[in-house]
């Protein structure tokens, strides 16, 4: 029996497959996660975009699929957003109509076939039900891996950044209607760039005890991720409305220092807050992970700011929205020390080993005694990362949610999440200062 491993605060899709977020909305006091799954079975195929709703990111009731697979189209990663003006013209009464951009991938089947196209549908209902647009593709390049629109609102329209995945390139676009689409510019390639490129986001925040603000992109590579397989990236500078240049000398920084987070995008209608949710996999073991009856699940959702490093960089900071009923475990290691975290079952089993030091800067996950470890020889059993520099005592936070650990130290600079799949719930907490 898996139940034990089923996450209660982390979404979780009930019997089928699932990967990337995609159309993050918050609309009339619910939060909307549509998602990459397969309606059909617990294995990649048939994609189509599942949907759930939550009223404060943490109880998920889900709903039927919103867009399914069709004879010539799967359906692909993209967004949504509240077309507040009806710019679209797809609105009806007062009520403005959520569109959602995504990706067709064409079939053997489709005149298309072999090519990747961004298709339009919109609801009028709250995102409950949805129709495509008869117009589709809005957005075509005869592009083989031209995917994962994340669509925003700007001064200057609407702004779409997606990728060419192949080329490790974000493409970036512009409308006025949602409908007609031109080109503004290209970035990259830049950072990692060992995997494909893939589910891009590009936002602005106010950088904290300032001056002004800075522009974050984000994008998420399929390979070369900071503890093997995939992971995502982000890059802070500017966007002038047409071109996203990083700040001199960025060339990147991890979102995620875990093996198991990715594709994070952020929600759209949030006011002045800015939150994430990413799928807490890896690419290199997904299809393997040990839960017969569903597979994977959503990291916590973050609320996510910009401060300035110890040498003046703007770097993003997480905090999760934190439920109070989960195994949590706040940790300050003192400047120079070096404590460790042992988690296991009631009786004692499946250690899960989280070491802090201080003293050489580096935080060690060690998940190899942690239940089964055997089901993919991709599965990394230990995870290290360097801390980003700090002064002084290092504060940790460590969140257990049945399969998933999420681990935020030095208030949010760094966060690692990762799966485990223990014989039995992780209960017992022990704590060594050495």
């Amino acid at each position: 029996m898996t139940s034990h491993l089923r996450p209660t605060r982390h979404f979780t899709p009930r019997s089928t497959w699932m990967n990337d977020p995609n159309g993050l909305v918050h609309v009339d006091g619910l939060w909307h996660l549509f998602f990459q799954t397969n309606p059909e079975g617990v294995d990649w195929g048939n994609m189509s975009w599942g949907h759930a709703t939550s009223p404060d990111l943490l109880t998920w009731t889900e709903h039927d699929v919103a867009l399914r697979f069709s004879e010539h189209e799967a359906v692909f990663s993209g967004s949504v957003v509240v077309d507040h003006d009806n710019t679209s013209g797809l609105g009806e009464g007062d009520a403005p109509p959520l569109v959602a951009l995504y990706t067709s991938h064409y079939k053997p089947t489709s005149p298309r076939a072999g090519t990747q196209a961004q298709s339009l549908a919109w609801s009028t209902d709250g995102g409950m039900t949805w129709r495509r647009f008869a117009g589709n593709p809005v957005l075509c390049r005869q592009s083989a891996d031209f995917r994962d629109p994340k669509v925003f609102r700007h001064a200057t329209g609407w702004v779409m950044v997606a990728v060419e995945a192949d080329h490790r390139q974000v493409v970036l676009y512009r409308s006025g209607d949602l409908l007609a689409w031109e080109h503004l510019s290209t970035f990259g390639p830049l950072g990692a760039t060992e995997g494909v490129w893939e589910c891009p986001d590009l936002f602005e925040l106010p950088v904290e005890g300032g001056p002004g603000t800075a522009w974050v992109l984000v994008v998420s590579l399929g390979a070369g991720g900071p503890a093997g397989g995939s992971g995502t990236q982000y890059f802070v500078g500017d966007f002038d409305g047409t071109t996203f240049t990083p700040l001199p000398g960025d060339t990147g920084r991890w979102l995620d220092v875990g093996p198991d987070h990715y594709a994070a995008v952020s929600f759209d209608n949030t006011g002045e807050r800015r939150v994430m949710i990413g799928w807490a996999s890896n690419w290199a073991y997904a299809h393997r992970t040990p839960t017969p009856t569903w597979r994977s699940s959503m990291s916590l959702a973050r609320e996510v700011s910009l401060r300035r490093s110890r040498e003046g960089r703007p770097v993003l900071h997480q905090h999760p929205v934190l439920p109070e009923d989960l195994l949590q475990q706040r940790l300050v290691v003192p400047a120079g020390g070096r404590t460790t975290l042992t988690l296991t079952t009631e009786d004692g089993r499946d250690p899960l080993v989280l070491t802090v030091d201080a003293g050489q800067d580096r935080i060690t996950l060690d998940r190899s005694r942690c239940g089964d470890v055997t089901f993919s020889p991709d599965f990394p059993t230990l995870v290290e990362a360097p801390l980003p520099g700090h002064a002084g005592a290092v504060d940790v936070l460590v969140v257990v949610d049945a399969s998933v650990v999420e681990v935020y130290a030095l208030d949010g600079a760094l966060t690692l999440t990762a799966q485990v799949f223990p014989a039995a719930p992780l209960t017992t907490a022990q704590v060594r200062d050495d």
